[in-house]
């Protein structure tokens, strides 16, 4: 009786732990097709507002700000039709265009950082340079543990 009571309580528990892992799952991919759902200007807005909230940013520099996240999300969106389209050709990136890509991202990288610490003050753009830091520090434990996983399953 006491094993059949264990292998309940085990498998219900079971059950449970599996479909909250859908649940985020549904979750997640409903976060990424409302992203995808936004247009460039939408899309800057929000980030403008905000590093408004985060950096207590007065209008003009808003203003320089959005010209600069607009420009990059009109950038990314070429891109990601362009890394769509690649995909559903079959197409994969040989190492010198995937060397030229990072280079470039590299180089728009450098290039935004500079952008920024023109229209922020010292202190905001230290500010910015932490949230950026932590942001990085987050997307590579995503990728380290997205990694784990996919060797566990092999």
């Amino acid at each position: 009786m006491k094993n059949v009571i264990v292998t309940f309580v085990m498998l219900f528990g079971l059950i449970t732990f599996a479909q909250e892992k859908q649940v985020q799952k549904a979750d997640r991919k409903a976060k990424m097709e409302n992203r995808e759902s936004l247009s460039p200007d939408q899309q800057a807005e929000l980030q403008v507002k905000k590093m408004t909230l985060n950096l207590d940013l007065n209008a003009n520099q808003q203003a320089e700000v959005k010209k600069i996240l607009l420009n990059q999300a009109k950038k990314r969106e070429a891109k990601k039709a362009e890394w769509k389209a690649n995909k559903e050709a079959g197409k994969s990136l040989s190492k010198d265009e995937k060397f030229a890509m990072k280079n470039q991202m590299l180089d728009e990288q450098i290039a935004m950082k500079a952008e920024m610490k023109k229209i922020l003050t010292a202190d905001q753009f230290a500010k910015w340079e932490a949230k950026q830091a932590e942001r990085k520090d987050k997307m590579q434990d995503r990728r380290e543990s997205k990694g784990k996983k996919l060797k566990e399953r092999k």
